[in-house]
Order: C-alpha cells, then structure tokens, then sequence
C-alpha cells in the first residue's frame, strides 16, 4: 500500500504521478468523476506520462500520440495504443488517499494487495 495524498490535496480533474518502488513502474492517480483511479503512468504505446495527459470523464489522452486510455479497465480506446495499461486498487482510509499496485510474480498473472475500503 502506497500512501498518495490527503483526498483534499488531489481535486476534481487532476492528476499525479507516485513513485511506486520496485515493485511496479510508476503510478498515475486520477479524480475524475467523484472517484480516484490508479493506473501505470506510462502508455503502452511509446514512453510518455499518462499524469500529464489530458482528462476526460473516465478517460485520459496520452500527451504524446493521443492515445486514449479508460481509467475503470486500463483498456485503450484509440490507436496507437493497442495494449491496455495495469488499473490499481485506490482506498481512502481517514482522508488519506491510498494506492495498492499490482505486481507481477508470473508473466500474465497480477496481484493485487487487499484494499481494505476501495473508492474507484
């Protein structure tokens, strides 16, 4: 479990990047929607920053070739991008906005840490 941010210090239609450790490539957390959303910050399609791509309801345009990623699934919506992106489990305990990443033991299976109250 990965501590973000105080729930107030992330508003509506914002975006940022966690640093995930070892475990995982780093992590872009959305609210959108009155909801967060955690997906891998890069796109699948060429190295560039989902966090710092355009929001749209539950979608997020990746900055550098318009690819557009669905925050709920990680699935992509456009070309180029054809690979959807890993989604990760969000919970806010006391105000505080927590991120669980998805890591991998086996190419192909994730796991997921056990949120205790998942918001998105």
């Amino acid at each position: 479990m990965i501590p973000v941010c105080r729930i107030e210090d992330l508003p509506e239609g914002e975006s940022l990047r966690v640093e995930a450790g070892d475990a995982t490539a780093a992590i872009a957390v959305f609210h959108t929607d009155g909801a967060f959303y955690a997906i891998d910050d890069t796109c699948s399609h060429q190295d560039a920053s989902l966090s710092e791509g355009w929001l749209e309801g539950c979608y997020v345009e990746c900055p550098l070739h318009a690819a557009l990623f669905d925050l709920r699934s990680g699935e992509p919506t456009c070309l180029p991008a054809r690979k959807p992106v890993r989604t990760h489990a969000v919970t806010v305990v006391d105000g505080m906005l927590y991120v669980h990443p998805v890591v991998r033991t086996v190419p192909g299976e994730p796991v997921h840490a056990a949120p205790e109250e998942a918001v998105a």
